[in-house]
């Protein structure tokens, strides 16, 4: 390895390595303050000391035991680990060695409040701001790993985890037609176009070269593309029009997860968090986390979108309005009901006798 990716390397694995034990320090550290001022007793402190010093035992114990030996064999390329197509080692560790841990004592802590009758600390910012960035921050360092950071990415370089956000035009060609083809027969009437063996036309459309494709996993990113096209703009608001995959994976990694921040931040709320409706609140956002074990092209992502995230959330969304009130807002509610809808429609209604059909709108 050269110096750059040696740099790059312990770049990102210091990253790594600080959002699995940053979030699990300061939580627990939290949890230990609620518990100190609850005992309020000659206990209170070695209470509190207890529970910092189970917290850098259970990060030293992971780390050694798990998280060390499996970047070990990563680095040595063990097939198991790094060829695989489907799941992600790495972001699988840290969902269940930090975010679980994290979640699970910000359950206790509320269970803990609510069963001594006081108020002390509803975590309002750390389920948010702390445990989801460092879950979007080791999505985005797994994503980017195979990317370089310098310099312009090339169309070969996109064979990996970065997904396109549509089809792509890759390439096209003025194609001959048939008639075009078999009618040129110098007035004879006899055409002198030969059939091949497998039963096409020369030149036509067996021909690779004189054929366009779309498709939404080409190799060719869009800002290629787009730049070839005789419409792409120029002058001086040509910057505008710049469009790096590396960039916008960034936006896409946060923008995954918008609707499980917006319901963690729900069990922020006063009356929610101290009413023992964050239990399901916070197993669920859970249950919508793993999603990020599969691969980002994985055909049974957007079915697991639906079945662990939006309909869960949609009836925790109804509950919750129907008790509480507009703690959370309509929109998600709406997401979540077209989303679900849309899904059903699409891949089940539409196979049916009556809606098969071109018929109809």
């Amino acid at each position: 390895m050269g110096s750059g990716k040696k740099i790059k390397f312990a770049l990102f694995e210091v990253l790594q390595f600080a959002a699995l034990c940053v979030p699990v320090f300061i939580i627990m550290q939290r949890f230990a303050s609620v518990v100190e001022q609850i005992k309020s007793n000659a206990e209170a402190r070695t209470a509190y000391w207890l529970i910092v010093a189970s917290s850098i035992a259970y990060v030293m114990t992971v780390t050694l035991v798990i998280w060390v030996p499996m970047k070990y064999m990563i680095v040595k390329k063990r097939k198991f680990l790094t060829e695989n197509k489907k799941w992600r080692p790495v972001t699988l560790a840290y969902v269940v060695l930090s975010t679980l841990p994290c979640f699970a004592f910000l359950i206790a802590s509320s269970e803990v409040q609510i069963n001594s009758n006081v108020t002390l600390d509803r975590f309002t910012e750390l389920p948010v701001s702390l445990v989801l960035f460092s879950l979007i921050c080791v999505d985005i360092i797994d994503r980017l790993r195979k990317c370089r950071l310098t310099g312009q990415v090339h169309a070969n370089e996109n064979d990996q985890d970065i997904h396109l956000p549509g089809p792509v035009l890759t390439h096209m060609e003025q194609v001959a037609t048939v008639s075009g083809q078999v009618d040129a027969d110098g007035g004879n009437g006899e055409p002198n176009t030969r059939l091949e063996a497998n039963g096409s036309v020369p030149g036509m459309l067996g021909n690779q070269e004189r054929q366009y494709s779309i498709s939404g996993m080409s190799s060719r990113t869009t800002s290629t593309v787009y730049h070839n096209s005789p419409n792409a703009p120029s002058g001086p608001l040509k910057f505008l029009c710049n469009n790096d995959m590396r960039a916008e994976l960034f936006v896409d990694s946060f923008m995954y997860w918008f609707d499980t921040i917006e319901m963690v931040r729900v069990a922020g709320d006063p009356q929610v968090y101290y009413s023992g409706w964050v239990i399901p609140i916070y197993i669920f956002s859970y249950i919508s986390l793993l999603r990020l074990v599969l691969k980002p092209k994985n055909p049974a992502l957007s079915s697991l979108g639906v079945f662990l995230q939006d309909i869960p959330f949609l009836f925790i969304r109804i509950a919750l309005i129907a008790i509480f009130g507009y703690v959370t807002p309509l929109l998600y509610l709406l997401k979540n009901l077209l989303v679900f809808l849309a899904f059903i429609y699409f891949n089940f209604m539409t196979k049916l006798k009556m809606f098969n059909t071109e018929r109809m709108f």
